[in-house]
């Protein structure tokens, strides 16, 4: 665990946001930490699924990544108006500037991280995750999109946590006492 910047309390809502690349556990430790908060659970990305009818990587194919950053920015503005939520953002949802914002305005964040050996061990099935499936291989691909994304994601965290070696239920438990100790 570690501290990015000095903490500023106003303005935050009581929402946790998760932040990092795919395949990190934002939506499996998320759904331990709404939980363990009673807090609503969100997945931006399936919320997008949900409310399109079709899967992201469906989206991707057709519409483009643009078109999909746009969709993804519409329900994070709605999303983020919400309280007492605990939302797995999609991994590039930090590309856009109004996306950070939002994210740093509305709610506390915090970045989860792995090694790119274990991101691609966790990458599953590549066909759900289409920016994945794009390079020439899967750990080459996590290494070019963490040199691109890390600093928009210490621009808009507030602390950072490794998910590679933690158990699940200690690590979300480490992230609640966190919490709770900032949004207090």
């Amino acid at each position: 665990m570690t501290d990015n910047k000095q903490l500023d309390t106003r303005n935050r809502r009581n929402n946790l946001f998760l932040v990092g690349l795919s395949a990190t556990g934002k939506t499996t430790i998320g759904r331990i930490i709404a939980d363990m908060l009673d807090y609503d659970f969100v997945d931006s990305d399936a919320e997008i699924e949900e409310r399109t009818g079709v899967q992201v990587s469906w989206i991707f194919e057709l519409e483009g990544e643009s078109k999909f950053r746009d969709r993804e920015s519409d329900i994070l503005k709605e999303i983020t108006r919400r309280s007492r939520i605990v939302l797995a953002t999609g991994g590039g949802v930090v590309l856009r500037e109004e996306n950070r914002a939002l994210l740093r305005s509305r709610g506390w964040v915090a970045c989860l991280t792995s090694s790119t050996e274990e991101l691609a061990r966790r990458a599953g099935n590549v066909q759900t995750r289409p920016l994945i499936q794009q390079g020439d291989s899967i750990e080459q691909t996590f290494l070019e999109m963490e040199r691109v994304r890390r600093p928009l994601y210490e621009s808009v965290s507030d602390i950072s946590f490794k998910t590679f070696g933690e158990d699940k239920r200690t690590l979300a438990r480490d992230i609640v006492a966190w919490y709770r100790k900032i949004s207090s």
